[in-house]
């Protein structure tokens, strides 16, 4: 029989994954105490859901894991179970604790899977949203790999209130936040699960974004612990999924939006980019990665497919040169598409 300790139980509980996430519970914080009665154990946890079956599949798998240990007698875990972050509107001591003051509409761009051009439909959405008359923010929550400095031609060091509250930049009318503003070009972000956690909390809580229609949050691709930290964080109005049409794509979209449905937040919709491309010199249009995998897979989650975004040369040139193509091509095909989107979200959200 190994001996019954802490560091036993806690290496134990370490294989039971937070449904809908690839990390543990142990590694999510989850863990408030361990009490070993000879060879009764009781385990503590706290997390934040409204969904019942989050905590009864956490309590079962782990009695389960626990239950297997040599030895072990009887086995006790019990689950504080706190309020969620609840949408724009709602009432009550929660809704108030999760909001950002000043700030009507939370949203968070996300994708399954790397490469997708997430950022660039972030930044694209969010310039389309203030050509329609919004206050906008924009939130870099990439922490290893931000890129919204780059996009918007920016890497000036943000300022502090005497109240130590981060002011953030501002181009072309958005106010944006990045860990890319706090690092030099060459500097990686070597952070650990707390420290990720703190910085991500420090973008959203302790940056002055004053009075905003909408704050759009870039996430990181996946459905790791900065995802966790930003829905038990803020109320977020609604969650956009980005993906291209083939199915290599889809397979990880699908993820993302099971991440979300897992943690009770809207999906507004998909938006397929690098949806097709149109030949400049003659107009035929390409289906380089595909045909129709957005909408089959937005028909398949019940949710809209927001837009279909045409690759090109220009979108590339002006992410590349600190102007989002909203803004450096007004009249090309790309910009107009992402403008029906921003249409389309300000529906959806309002």
């Amino acid at each position: 029989m190994p001996d019954l300790n802490e560091d036993l139980i806690r290496q134990t509980l370490a294989t039971v994954k937070y449904p809908g996430f690839s990390r543990d519970i142990v590694s999510f914080g989850l863990i408030k105490s361990v009490l070993i009665d000879r060879a009764d154990v009781t385990v503590q946890m706290a997390l934040t859901t409204a969904d019942p079956r989050v905590p009864q599949q956490i309590k079962a798998e782990s009695e389960q894991a626990l239950g297997a240990i040599a030895g072990i007698g009887s086995v006790s875990v019990k689950i504080d179970i706190h309020a969620p972050a609840q949408a724009p509107g709602s009432t009550g001591a929660a809704a108030a604790q999760t909001q950002i003051e000043g700030v009507k509409h939370v949203i968070a761009v996300a994708s399954g899977k790397g490469g997708v051009g997430k950022s660039t439909v972030a930044a694209n959405l969010a310039v389309a949203l203030h050509e329609l008359g919004a206050e906008v923010g924009l939130c870099d929550c990439d922490l290893y790999g931000p890129s919204i400095g780059l996009m918007f031609g920016t890497t000036e060091r943000p300022m502090a209130t005497e109240e130590n509250r981060i002011i953030p930049n501002e181009r072309y009318g958005l106010k944006l936040m990045s860990m890319g503003f706090l690092l030099d070009d060459a500097a990686p972000a070597i952070l650990r699960g707390p420290m990720v956690t703190k910085y991500t909390q420090q973008f959203l809580r302790q940056v002055e974004w004053g009075d905003l229609d909408y704050l759009i949050l870039d996430l990181p691709p996946g459905t790791g612990d900065i995802q966790l930290t930003i829905v038990q964080t803020v109320a977020l109005a609604g969650a956009i999924v980005v993906t291209t049409p083939q199915e290599v794509a889809l397979i990880d979209a699908r993820k993302a939006s099971s991440m979300f449905a897992k943690v009770n937040v809207p999906v507004l919709g998909l938006v397929e980019n690098m949806s097709y491309f149109l030949c400049p010199s003659d107009g035929t249009r390409y289906d380089i990665f595909g045909n129709g995998g957005g909408q089959r897979e937005a028909e398949r989650l019940n949710v809209p497919l927001l837009g279909q975004i045409p690759i090109d040369i220009p979108t590339r040139e002006a992410g590349d040169r600190g102007c989002p193509v909203v803004l450096a091509e007004p009249k090309s095909a790309v910009a107009q598409a992402f403008r029906d989107v921003a249409g389309r979200v300000r529906s959806l959200v309002a």
